[in-house]
């Protein structure tokens, strides 16, 4: 049949037509080695029939496909992720691959459209950070049917079966606030990130061991949720931790944007930094730097994370031979950078 006038032919069409996989009709396109003549012949006469047309970004990937990397984020203009991706290019570019930045807006819905998209043109692998929306993995597992590589970095379900590269949340959020009790906080606070994802459900859960670990109360009042972790909503927070009547001597937050917002509504509302209420961060980002005073908080290798789950997936490319049995976990150390917000405390 001939492809209906503005209706779009998709691989997925062809399929369907053969009663083949799609990632069958992708190695035809892609003229993969390990399809038969037969296969070939079938798929590219279907492919006349229907009037298939190759996506333009599709197609390129498939015309580099053993070069192209496609690297999904939440978004770009976050530091965190701005330094992942360096990391990743700086690896890639090395080794004379190409990377593809797309950007998730944090959207489930969109993200499956992409990795989708990736699947579908046959890039060379994936690596990605899944978005706070995402609670189902289905259309990541089945890239490993597809024979795609795929590299889960930062925000990595325990479920999902892939490459991931992370840090021990717990444990730098459980240093920070160990940090502030050293320096004399008694009532602390955390603003945290959005619960229904891991990462902030380890900080959360860091930040509660080290003031049960010092005999310290948790103070459910004290501990505030945020949706995105924005400067706007560390702000917020911050000003509801102001009207407590058990007002903080010490916070944690669970990034720099909102250790920067606390700071000013604490200052600004008359609080001495350090000496009357402590403050710090996540990821050190230029805000902590920027701000006076500058902000303590955690480093957490963004640079060095891009550029093993590059380094990660790049690997597994090229050993076309490599059956991945055991999926590697990788866990990034991180370090406690003291600055003037948490540092000189009363002892």
């Amino acid at each position: 049949m001939k492809k209906q006038e503005g209706a779009r032919i998709t691989i997925k069409d062809i399929a369907k037509a053969l009663n083949l996989s799609t990632a069958t009709i992708s190695r035809v396109l892609s003229n993969h080695p390990g399809i038969s003549e037969n296969t070939k012949k079938i798929v590219n006469d279907k492919v006349k029939e229907m009037g298939f047309a190759l996506d333009p970004i599709a197609s390129s990937f498939r015309s580099k496909k053993t070069k192209s990397i496609g690297v999904i984020c939440p978004r770009i203009d976050i530091d965190f992720h701005s330094k992942v991706i360096s990391g990743i290019e700086e690896y890639a570019y090395k080794q004379g691959y190409q990377i593809t930045i797309f950007q998730s807006q944090d959207s489930y819905t969109k993200e499956k459209e992409i990795v989708h998209m990736l699947e579908t043109s046959l890039a060379a692998g994936i690596i990605i950070c899944p978005t706070l929306e995402t609670k189902r993995y289905d259309h990541l597992s089945k890239l490993d049917k597809a024979n795609i590589p795929l590299v889960v970095y930062d925000r990595a379900n325990e479920n999902l079966k892939a490459n991931k590269v992370i840090i021990n949340d717990f444990e730098a959020s459980y240093n920070a606030c160990s940090h502030l009790i050293q320096e004399g906080c008694k009532t602390l606070a955390h603003i945290s990130g959005n619960q229904n994802v891991s990462i902030f459900k380890a900080r959360l859960a860091g930040f509660k061991a080290a003031l049960v670990d010092h005999n310290l109360p948790v103070h459910e009042n004290l501990i505030r949720e945020t949706e995105n972790l924005s400067y706007e909503e560390g702000k917020a927070q911050a000003e509801i931790l102001l009207q407590q009547q058990n007002t903080p001597d010490g916070i944690v937050c669970a990034n720099d944007y909102t250790a920067a917002a606390a700071l000013k509504v604490f200052r600004n509302s008359g609080f001495a930094i350090p000496e009357q209420v402590a403050i710090v961060g996540f990821s050190n980002y230029p805000i902590a730097t920027i701000i006076e005073p500058q902000i303590s908080t955690i480093d957490d290798s963004a640079y060095d994370m891009g550029l093993i789950a590059a380094k990660i997936l790049i690997q597994q490319i090229e050993d076309k031979d490599m059956q991945v049995l055991d999926y590697q976990e990788i866990i990034l150390k991180t370090k406690l950078i003291v600055r003037a917000s948490s540092d000189s405390k009363k002892h």
